[in-house]
């Protein structure tokens, strides 16, 4: 299997930088917009960049394609569902919390890879680290200074979100042979399609008078969080993995 390299590193710190700054602005946007609405906003905005750099690259977008299944799937579960549920929970807890619970994905990440890669086998360092891991999500849901009955729900929302990026990341390896570009772009057009109805039908979205904070927000989290962020975690996913089979 590939070994990491500084360059690895280097896009693994960028991405957590700019990860970690979504949270924040998340919930800035929860003042304006409802979860369903900031989710396709995400989308939305964050398949500009995406678009433009694939038809600058005159790399072919396949969202219709005869894949064009796997990229809805990754698309809804990668996408749809947990910009919808981090969105939810964000809106009663705050900010750093949600942060700590999304920094629970290594965690159902080597779960994931150990049952469905073929060289991401548990050994004993990352079972240390699995049981450490436990250890830190039951403290955290034990302590009722971060976690109490008024968020509880919330919190188990930002956790299953957290998940779905990692079943997505897996799905991901079914069309690793593609472009980066074309898979970034192919799901973040199915996720536009799966939100535009049922934003317009649950939060009437026309009706909203944003703020100009949370409308920067939200445009910052679909140009730069979903965006440049997602095509950074595809090709780190793909240029790691190109000796690994599901």
């Amino acid at each position: 299997m590939r070994q990491p390299n500084l360059i690895d590193y280097t896009l693994l710190t960028l991405l957590a930088l700019i990860w970690a700054s979504a949270f924040f602005n998340i919930k800035i946007a929860t003042y304006s917009f409802g979860p369903v609405t900031i989710a396709l906003l995400r989308v939305f905005f964050g398949a500009i960049p995406v678009l433009i750099l694939c038809f600058y690259k005159k790399i072919k977008v396949e969202a219709f394609s005869k894949d064009w299944y796997w990229f809805a799937i990754i698309g809804f579960i990668n996408l749809v569902v947990p910009f919808f549920l981090i969105s939810y929970g964000v809106k009663s807890v705050q900010s750093n919390l949600a942060a700590i619970l999304m920094s629970t994905t290594p965690l159902s990440s080597t779960i994931l890879g150990h049952y469905y890669t073929k060289n991401e086998k548990f050994n004993f360092t990352k079972t240390i680290g699995i049981l450490i891991g436990f250890a830190g999500i039951v403290y955290l849901f034990s302590d009722n200074l971060l976690i109490n009955e008024s968020n509880f729900f919330s919190a188990i929302l930002i956790l299953v979100g957290s998940t779905c990026y990692v079943i997505g990341g897996v799905l991901t390896l079914k069309i690793k042979e593609k472009k980066n570009e074309n898979v970034t772009g192919s799901i973040l057009i199915w996720a536009v399609i799966i939100l535009i109805p049922l934003s317009f039908f649950i939060e009437k979205p026309w009706t909203y008078n944003p703020s100009i904070h949370s409308t920067i927000s939200v445009i910052y989290l679909g140009l730069v969080s979903t965006g440049i962020a997602w095509l950074l975690r595809f090709k780190i996913l793909v240029i790691n993995t190109r000796d690994t089979s599901l």
